[in-house]
């Protein structure tokens, strides 16, 4: 088996050739990269659920707009927590804040069985997510040899994209190469 470079952090960006409907126009932060598989969520999915419906002692902390986003295919009658835990994280694993995981620099998972006064304090914005998406070994390499993904650095503000139905195109947009004309590509190209 092959060496695999960890893209756990970045984004994929969904070509305008990526023929799953799942994933057209998607964004998804990678959770976790390795010899095993890829796990991550669609950041610019929302759905017209409230956390306040399913997760009521984390709506105050849910970011705008707080409603649950879909983030992927898989087990969508599980919920995931992604935070930002904003300045300069400590040295340990979940950078000292109890309740919260690392996952790549300010971005990390949250405990949703943990009480959520414990971390109130703490977290920079909370986002939730019914589902994720996943790959098996070598799955996602096949997928960006086919050229169904761009990928590219995130930031910890992409976590809580105020508009999230325009993230495709604003994250492409701030790329400093070609990637920045994609963002032109029209939802439609036989109108064009």
């Amino acid at each position: 088996m092959t060496e695999v470079s960890s893209l756990t952090g970045r984004l994929l960006v969904a070509t305008p050739k990526l023929a799953d409907p799942n994933f057209d126009r998607a964004v998804v932060l990678l959770l976790d990269h390795d010899v095993e598989g890829t796990l991550g969520v669609v950041l610019n999915r929302p759905t017209p659920v409230g956390v306040r419906d399913v997760l009521e002692p984390w709506a105050a902390l849910a970011g705008v707009p707080p409603v649950v986003f879909q983030g992927g295919p898989v087990s969508l009658d599980s919920a995931l927590g992604l935070a930002v835990v904003p300045g300069e994280p400590g040295p340990e694993e979940g950078g000292g804040v109890l309740g919260w995981r690392r996952v790549h620099g300010a971005i990390g998972l949250v405990d949703l069985e943990a009480p959520p006064e414990l971390l109130a304090a703490e977290l920079g914005s909370l986002r939730i997510f019914a589902g994720y998406s996943g790959w098996g070994p070598g799955q996602l390499e096949k997928e960006l040899v086919d050229g169904a993904w761009y990928v590219v650095e995130s930031e910890p503000g992409d976590v809580s994209a105020p508009d999230p139905e325009r993230m495709w195109r604003s994250v492409l947009r701030r790329q400093r190469n070609e990637l920045a004309m994609v963002a032109t590509y029209p939802d439609d190209p036989s109108l064009n």
